[in-house]
């Protein structure tokens, strides 16, 4: 039987106001009219609790569009679990900060797109870097935590130090700096996103000397592109093994991009209990624990410590979500990796324009 898991990443809407040309959601979002209502999400979080669960993630889409986000606090406080909100900032102002914080909010993650205004605001594909830092200041004065968000890509890069020290100025308590992770609109968008060898390398240069230079006054969190690494990433811990995702549908699901694996049924919080879909539905059993694994996972030292890689980065790139992840260099269809950053990497290489997000979600 699998350990409850630790966190609860609950996306209680799929409505936003940007339109962020990395966006990792899924390409088919859940209408407002499908969102679980205030007391179910509160069930939810009675109930994760009840299975082990410590930290909620806030997230969407945009929480902030969700009018009842308050309730939705408050009722996490009352399922004792530390609440953290993530999100864009719009729709945020200091009345409804102080709401937020009075009911219990723990914590704050702040996205942002880029240093320089212009750039982040075509990013974002909407004019809203400025609010974003006057958000942030208004944010210190509150007893909240407060994390800076900053997705780099290959159009960034060159802005790092910049973004460095915006997080400073800004007074950040921690800066987690995440390359552009390549699911959904990302994946779709890949071509104009996915930096250069010598971007990433030279990104891991100044991210290491920050470090350093603001050991004790900033913690500095790097998240880096999976196509470059050796090894998979531990995709969410490993898939069933610490983190449980609820769409705004109710639908319970291991990770925000399950829903590309064809075959697999994820059961609802509204017509099963959350145990019962953690530790029996068939979605969850699915990938967790060795049995699955084909080779070379099934026989390499490292299958407790990545566990065979990201099931959902399989099916887009290899089309099989039980094969080893292509993004590992033991995998025997790595080369497909190795064709994409090739090139990136090509001395004829170019920049192609990039597709937003611009469809509005349906209403029904």
């Amino acid at each position: 039987m699998a350990s409850g898991p630790l966190s609860l990443i609950a996306e209680i809407t799929h409505r936003c106001p940007l339109h962020c040309v990395y966006c990792s959601n899924p390409l088919e979002m859940q209408p407002r009219l499908r969102e679980l209502p205030t007391e179910a999400w509160a069930k939810v979080f009675a109930s994760a609790a009840e299975l082990g669960v410590l930290q909620l993630h806030l997230t969407g889409g945009e929480p902030l569009a969700r009018t009842d986000l308050s309730a939705l606090v408050t009722a996490a406080r009352k399922a004792n679990l530390y609440s953290n909100l993530i999100t864009s900032g719009i729709g945020l102002h200091e009345e409804r900060l102080a709401a937020l914080v009075s009911a219990g909010l723990d914590h704050i993650q702040l996205s942002f797109q880029d240093a320089e205004e212009q750039a982040a605001n075509e990013i974002a594909g909407t004019r809203t870097h400025a609010l974003k830092v006057e958000l942030a200041r208004l944010i210190k004065r509150y007893r909240v935590a407060f994390t800076m968000n900053i997705v780099v890509h290959r159009r960034n890069l060159e802005r790092l130090p910049e973004m460095i020290a915006m997080a400073e100025e800004l007074a950040a308590d921690r800066l987690e700096i995440a390359h552009v992770q390549y699911y959904g609109w990302a994946l779709r968008n890949r071509d104009a996103l996915l930096p250069s060898r010598a971007q990433w390398e030279q990104s891991l240069e100044i991210i290491n000397a920050a470090r350093g230079r603001l050991q004790g006054r900033m913690r500095v969190d790097f998240v880096g592109p999976d196509y470059y690494a050796k090894y998979p990433k531990a995709c969410m811990g490993g898939w069933g093994r610490s983190v449980i995702l609820i769409d705004p549908g109710g639908r319970a699901l291991p990770c925000h991009a399950a829903g590309v694996i064809p075959g697999l049924a994820f059961d609802s919080v509204q017509q099963h209990d959350l145990r019962w879909i953690w530790e029996q539905s068939p979605a969850f059993r699915k990938f967790r624990g060795e049995e699955w694994m084909p080779e070379p996972c099934r026989s390499c030292d490292r299958r407790t410590q990545d566990f065979g890689g990201c099931r959902c980065q399989a099916m887009l790139l290899a089309g099989d979500a039980a094969a080893t992840d292509p993004v590992c260099t033991l995998s025997p269809m790595h080369q497909i990796v190795e064709a994409i950053t090739g090139a990136v990497n090509g001395s004829a290489a170019e920049t192609p324009d990039w597709v937003y997000r611009i469809d509005p979600i349906p209403a029904t």
